[in-house]
């Protein structure tokens, strides 16, 4: 990827007093300020400069753009500490600036600006998920500080709050409501890039013999055993799910070079070493059904659910007309 060209306030412009003599301890802040107007952008750095000088507990490292694709390609090259997003640009306008940058940079806030007569336009980007915003002309830097600081600590509580919330407790996998969210989201996301999407529905086979013949300790050490299978066979940036009991759930993107037969094949050895390597009085067993999506005939991400659910069905109908 070409790196984006940036403008006289690049990476190479630090809004710093010299941290080693007059702030020994302060705290360098990264920011990505995505603003073409040269002259609003020599503000507000001059703004965070003077922050700096006033010896606050921030320095401030400023990187600024001038159009979205430059900021949606930089922020797939490094991480910020927070963005700050000019909504008038010259290759993006309004709400769909936001909504562009914030499908790929979700982990980082993101304060809007906006003109005098745009302030319902910046609410509806906090109402989806912007952390603040400010109208351009009347920003100090008391308030800019301020305002920085703040979404930059709400985002990270909302952060933790949105992982104990999402998050499985026994297997650290996304829970059934982690799932559908985020699995909503991808599927928004794939339908603009066209990305090849499958939905991979599990269940761990004979889980009520372990609990009955076994104990549920050793149940909760196979529920949490698939989950290592599932963690060992798809990609980290797959979305696996305990979906309830021992049924988990996978949303994964699949590149030219993979297929779902290639997955549940590596599946299969992932779970016969796991097998081997602790030779439990029982043996894993995991049947899987999976499901393409095709936005044409797939509506919603339910949908795509109870088709692999169909297919898994099928799978264990199958095993036990075998047995």
């Amino acid at each position: 990827m070409n790196k984006p060209a940036l403008n006289n306030l690049d990476a190479s412009s630090h809004s710093t007093a010299p941290a080693s003599l007059d702030n020994p301890v302060a705290l360098r802040r990264t920011v990505l300020l995505v603003e073409d107007n040269p002259l609003d952008a020599r503000l507000l750095h001059e703004l965070l400069t003077d922050a700096a000088s006033r010896a606050t507990s921030e320095l401030y490292e400023v990187v600024n753009v001038r159009r979205l694709q430059e900021a949606l390609d930089m922020v797939r090259e490094r991480s910020f500490d927070v963005i700050l997003l000019d909504l008038s640009l010259p290759d993006s306008q309004g709400l769909e600036s936001f909504e562009r940058l914030f499908a790929i940079a979700s982990d980082t806030p993101i304060a809007v600006m906006t003109g005098l007569n745009d302030d319902a336009l910046a609410l509806l980007a906090v109402q989806k998920g912007a952390q603040d915003y400010f109208v351009k002309g009347q920003v100090s830097t008391p308030l800019l500080v301020r305002s920085l600081r703040y979404a930059i600590e709400r985002h990270r509580m909302q952060s933790q709050l949105r992982k104990l919330s999402l998050v499985d407790e026994m297997t650290g996998l996304y829970n059934r409501r982690g799932f559908l969210t985020l699995a909503d989201q991808q599927l928004k996301t794939s339908q603009r890039s066209g990305g090849k999407v499958w939905m991979f529905f599990a269940d761990l086979d004979g889980m009520k013999l372990i609990n009955d013949n076994f104990g549920h300790s050793e149940g909760d050490w196979a529920i949490i055993k698939t989950a290592e299978i599932l963690r060992g066979t798809f990609r980290e940036s797959d979305i696996i799910a305990r979906f309830g009991g021992d049924e988990f759930t996978v949303l994964a993107t699949l590149n030219d070079n993979d297929a779902d037969d290639k997955i549940l094949e590596r599946l299969q050895n992932n779970t016969r070493a796991l097998n081997e390597k602790y030779r439990r009085p029982f043996s894993l067993r995991i049947s899987v059904g999976s499901a393409h999506f095709n936005p044409k005939t797939i509506r919603s991400i339910e949908h795509l659910m109870s088709e692999a659910d169909k297919a898994l069905y099928e799978q264990k109908r199958h095993k036990r007309h075998d047995v």
